[in-house]
């Protein structure tokens, strides 16, 4: 357990990167009306239009002056670029850290695996514990049935940056660990040829206000299998983050995922 693990019957602080997001504002909500959890310390990049805005009873401060003291988790919710430095924080105050950033690079994943040699580090590009549980039966199909061509497709809100999903790119990487040598395909476009039967394939969809929807697609001679999820809120996100943090804070240090959330072994 972290030396900042809170005592049975104590709210456990937290502190929140990103609170003026969208995941943010609703993160600081859910926690409010948690009994056992805290909202200390509400964070935001130095420049940003909402610092001195308040989130319940305090206000947003630049990550810069943010104080630790007494926390048990860092919730960060806010960019890549920013990663590096919210993490590094978090393990300077031996703070336990949640992580739901997509869109990292190697720097910032290496930023996160350097910290877990200290305190407990979750990252998921996705939250939401149906999604933790599609990635696993994603790796179990992909291993139960050999040969099957496969594909995953998202359809996100048309505001979204970045493609594909975190969440797409989790899943692939799940498949990956079992089905060694495929090749992802992003998208195709003109005379491809026949698809190979090494080839993972990758497809974003935009447009609207779709809060989020994977679908993982194993075709093979005769049948398809097709496993899909549907967020319809962002409401599972927030629960899922709350159940990682009840989780992460009873840990050592170390990399986790929502399978360890949700009890899952690996495949």
């Amino acid at each position: 357990m972290s030396a900042n693990a809170i005592d049975p019957g104590t709210a456990l602080k937290i502190a929140l990167w990103g609170a003026a997001g969208r995941m943010g504002g609703r993160i600081a909500a859910a926690i409010a009306a948690a009994p056992d959890l805290v909202l200390a310390v509400a964070a935001e990049h130095e420049d940003h239009p909402a610092i001195g805005n308040r989130v319940g009873e305090i206000a947003i401060v630049p990550g810069g002056d943010a104080s630790l003291e007494e926390c048990g988790v860092v919730i960060d919710f806010s960019v890549p670029a920013a990663a590096v430095d919210v993490v590094a924080r978090a393990a300077s105050a031996d703070c336990a850290y949640v992580s739901g950033v997509t869109g990292l690079g190697e720097d910032q994943l290496a930023a996160l695996a350097r910290a877990a040699a200290t305190i407990a580090v979750l990252h998921a590009a996705n939250m939401s514990r149906g999604i933790g549980l599609l990635t696993r039966l994603a790796a179990e199909a992909a291993g139960g049935l050999p040969g099957y061509d496969i594909e995953i497709v998202e359809m996100h809100h048309r505001r979204k940056r970045d493609a594909p999903s975190g969440t797409a790119l989790q899943l692939a990487a799940a498949i990956e660990q079992v089905r060694r040598g495929l090749r992802r395909i992003h998208g195709r476009s003109g005379v491809t040829g026949q698809r190979d039967a090494g080839e993972l394939g990758l497809h974003a969809l935009r447009g609207g206000d779709v809060v989020g929807e994977h679908r993982v697609i194993f075709a093979g001679p005769g049948e398809r299998l097709v496993l899909t999820h549907h967020a319809e809120s962002r409401e599972a996100f927030v629960a899922g983050v709350l159940a990682a943090v009840r989780f992460v804070v009873e840990q050592p240090a170390g990399r986790y995922t929502m399978s360890d959330v949700l009890g899952l072994t690996a495949s």
